[in-house]
């Protein structure tokens, strides 16, 4: 007769199901063999297969695991009479005819690895095998700490419930990060003195447990064995006991206790029960770890969310930005912003600001390049009156206003030597006088800069202090260039394209596919602010319910589209254009004046047709 599996319980209970030399798929699943409608079984929950030796069971990574009698397997050799179970079901495995009395879990300790004549070691599943006294103090452990959601408090609450069964004058749980045998938290508890008292531990013992993932006890002296080490010395313990927090195969940490009274010796008893205890508590120990990771991912990605900006963008190098603001707004800390002209370092700035605690108080802009030094100064600082010629009245400046709240410095490369200077002083002292003036005001206020210069090219050739570039880069973000971010090109396109048909009175369905595809091809070198003024462009324009190519500029149409972008009419003009070019050139034996001179075009402009249609290789 061939192998069977007889039902014992669950909801199969007194069902007979043949195992023949094909594999028998069991789960929760209709296309498995034995389907269990069961919510504890995994939809591919084991399987028993035929090897050369017999029968084998192998759980299939179930989330509740597949135990034969009793003992969780990963893979087993089956013998006639054996009990499994999956889920909630029980079933005999019947090699043969005959007695089918099912195998009892013949568990015993293993108390023949001793170290030191009183140190024993066993392995974690030997816990399974616990006495029935036991089971009342399994259930309280497993009922409380399944009720507590702070891990701080977890930790507590196990350490105390372990004290009310093991006489351990000091617990501590150690909790480590991917099975490493570096600690990453340390929770101490002090029967007698609660938190207030420190406690040390065997990094010895510690290490080995976490290494071997085997428990150990050591009696009589532990501070003479062969774990002795500073800490046992100088705490004097005369019991160890230290029990690895297991779950799936991996390390999360340990459990160590420890006494200085003889007559409270840890013993096996204890050992086996801390053991099942650990068993118990590595579940809700990692459940608290990850729901706490859980809630601090939340809060930080809800700070991304709820942060307010005028930006648009969902590409990645644009969530890093927000990213960036949500982190550095709450703060007082100056910021540099760096990146090409046109990528929207204001609107960071201003993010910045209207997400900080001076969001209620005046956000000043000045473009240092668009004044000459002495109206930049004013502007700047204020002046007295009488200060200088056409100085009228006394003005405050734009540092004196911005008080409470932040000043934005534009193009802050561009200032010159005596204006670093005097940024300078503002910076470090958050002082300065008008100009004309000898009072000294003081402001409270936060200080942006951006500049598309490399400073530290300019520090280099002397233009820029370096002092004044340590003050301003304390944390520093690079805006993304357009062309980095392709992603974001139709919704700012389309944003703008709302904007500018409202203005001009025009409805807009949006763009045709070809005029899509120039827009995501061309490189951008002006960023948002080029792009913004092609869209106005094509509005302004067209003269259909669709932007079309022809709408758009010149350069963004000349721009070379890729092979998947094939556009018949606008691929043979740019053709076209390129043949007429080269032909020029050829006709002019390389010199680009005269070939201009040939096309009746400005020899700049030929350059830029040369430098938009890529046609420096080919007439090199």
């Amino acid at each position: 007769m061939s192998a069977r599996l007889a039902a014992i319980s669950g909801k199969l209970k007194g069902g007979i199901f043949s195992v023949d030399d094909e594999a028998l798929v069991i789960g929760r699943e209709t296309a498995a063999n034995l389907c269990i409608a069961d919510a504890s079984v995994s939809r591919r929950h084991s399987k028993i297969e035929k090897k050369e030796n017999g029968f084998v069971i192998t759980d299939l990574d179930s989330l509740n695991g597949t135990f034969v009698n009793d003992l969780p397997v990963k893979t087993r050799l089956l013998e006639h009479g054996d009990r499994v179970r999956i889920g909630d079901s029980q079933f005999l495995f019947l090699a043969h005819d005959g007695d089918a009395m099912s195998k009892s879990s013949d568990v015993t300790l293993d108390e023949a690895q001793v170290i030191s004549g009183s140190t024993v070691q066993f392995r974690f599943d030997h816990a399974i095998n616990l006495m029935a006294r036991d089971l009342s103090a399994l259930m309280k452990v497993s009922t409380t700490i399944n009720s507590i959601r702070g891990l701080d408090d977890l930790l507590e609450r196990l350490l105390e419930l372990l004290f009310e069964v093991v006489p351990a004058e000091r617990g501590a749980i150690l909790l480590t990060d991917e099975g490493s045998v570096e600690t990453s938290l340390v929770f101490g508890l002090d029967r007698a003195q609660g938190k207030n008292q420190a406690v040390s531990v065997s990094r010895t013992i510690v290490q080995q447990v976490l290494r071997d993932g085997v428990a150990l006890l050591a009696n009589d002296g532990a501070s003479k064995s062969t774990f002795a080490s500073d800490s046992l010395a100088l705490t004097r313990a005369h019991s160890v006991m230290c029990v690895p927090l297991l779950i799936f195969d991996r390390k999360l940490g340990v459990l160590y206790l420890d006494t200085t009274k003889a007559r409270d010796q840890f013993n096996r008893d204890h050992l086996q029960l801390v053991a099942a205890i650990a068993g118990i508590s590595a579940v809700a120990i990692e459940n608290a770890r990850r729901f706490q990771w859980l809630e601090t991912e939340n809060e930080r990605l809800l700070s991304d969310v709820n942060i307010e900006h005028n930006m648009i963008g969902e590409s990645p190098a644009m969530q890093r930005v927000y990213h960036f603001i949500s982190k550095v707004a709450p703060t007082n800390a100056t910021v540099l912003i760096g990146g090409e002209s046109g990528t929207g370092k204001e609107l960071a700035a201003r993010a910045i600001h209207r997400n900080s605690k001076r969001a209620q108080k005046p956000f000043m802009a000045v473009n240092c390049a668009a004044l000459t030094e002495s109206l930049l100064e004013s502007e700047l600082f204020g002046h007295e009156k009488g200060s200088f010629t056409g100085a009228l009245a006394q003005k405050k400046g734009r540092l004196e206003i911005a008080d409470g709240g932040t000043i934005f410095l534009d193009e802050i490369g561009e200032l010159t030597p005596p204006l670093q200077v005097k940024l300078l002083r503002v910076l470090q002292e958050r002082e300065f006088e008008r100009v004309g003036g000898s009072t000294t005001i003081k402001v409270d206020l936060r200080l942006i800069a951006a500049t598309n210069k490399n400073l530290e090219e300019a520090i280099e050739a002397g233009l820029f202090r370096q002092d004044l570039f340590y003050r301003l880069n304390v944390v520093s973000l690079e805006m993304p260039a357009l062309r980095d971010r392709r992603e974001d090109i139709m919704l700012l396109a389309n944003y703008f394209a709302d904007k500018y048909s409202a203005k001009c009175n025009r409805k807009l369905k949006g763009f045709s596919a070809e005029a899509r595809n120039f827009l995501t091809a061309y490189d951008w070198p002006g960023n948002v602010r080029e792009l913004e003024n092609a869209i106005e462009r094509s509005v302004v324009l067209g003269t259909t319910e669709l932007i079309l190519p022809e709408d758009l500029p010149e350069a963004v149409v000349e721009a070379e589209l890729s092979p998947t972008m094939t556009v018949r009419y606008h691929e043979a003009v740019l053709q076209a254009k390129k043949q007429i070019i080269l032909d020029a050139i050829e006709q002019g034996n390389g010199n680009c004046i005269v070939a201009a001179n040939l096309l009746g075009v400005h020899p700049n402009y030929l350059h830029r047709l040369i430098q938009n249609l890529h046609l420096k290789d080919q007439l090199k």
